[in-house]
């Protein structure tokens, strides 16, 4: 579904991710797993269109989408949900969502996605005239999972979900990823939480230094001696 051919982005002088390869198959959960500063968002900014590549290819779907605006990248069915959720804190819980099915095909189908939304996250129809902004981390977090889904995505780019949040919700957090895929569609996990990440994924890439320095699948990875010392602190 989504092929990544030797991508590198530059900021300046300095290369942030030095030509990384990975691929996602339809109905996966993917993770790209890493410490801080390791490229893992520059990767998938660049997928998105945010942030221009000095070289590299990137298909979906069949399709060379290197290089194009991230709305039409968007329109295609791949969408990202940004760290840090990006809500919008000063309007309400309805209409953040609203906001999220503005593509051609998702805006005809939004009052059926809004309450396929509400059913995978009850809270949020409780919420729904809440200002966002007033709600809790793991809330708002719902929100920018939903927001996400009311485009109808294909594939759905996850950055740092898990981040800012409690110990508590985190794990909740790890069983909505599975759910969303579950339902059909297909994810791209980028993580700081190598264990929670791993044990959900179907495969996984470690990046260190904008480098894909080892791949595999989750149970693979979780048992290999580098990530247990680096990552996992045991």
């Amino acid at each position: 579904m989504l092929e990544v051919s030797e991508l590198r982005v530059k900021y300046g002088d300095v290369v942030a991710v030095h030509e990384v390869t990975f691929r996602v198959d339809e109905g996966e959960i993917v993770a790209i797993v890493g410490s801080n500063g390791a490229g893992k968002t520059t990767a998938v900014n660049a997928i998105s269109g945010l942030i221009r590549i000095e070289s590299g290819k990137i298909i979906f779907q069949g399709i060379n989408i290197t290089g194009l605006p991230s709305h039409d990248i968007v329109e295609k069915g791949l969408i990202q949900i940004p760290e840090g959720r990006k809500i919008f804190s000063d309007l309400t819980v309805q209409e953040n969502l609203r906001l999220g099915s503005y593509t051609s095909k998702a805006k005809g189908k939004r009052k059926e996605t809004m309450e396929r939304v509400f059913s995978l996250f009850p809270v949020l129809s409780d919420r729904g005239r809440q200002k966002a902004g007033s709600l809790s981390g793991g809330e708002q977090q719902m929100l920018a999972l939903g927001r996400g889904l009311m485009s109808l995505p294909i594939l759905v780019m996850m950055d740092e979900p898990s981040l800012g949040l409690s110990p508590m919700f985190v794990n909740q957090l790890f069983e909505m990823v599975s759910m969303i895929n579950e339902m059909g569609t297909t994810i791209l996990l980028i993580e700081q939480n190598t264990a929670n990440a791993l044990n959900c994924c179907n495969r996984g890439y470690v990046i260190e230094n904008g480098v894909i320095t080892m791949n595999g699948s989750g149970e693979e990875l979780l048992r290999d001696p580098h990530v247990v010392e680096a990552y996992l602190g045991v």
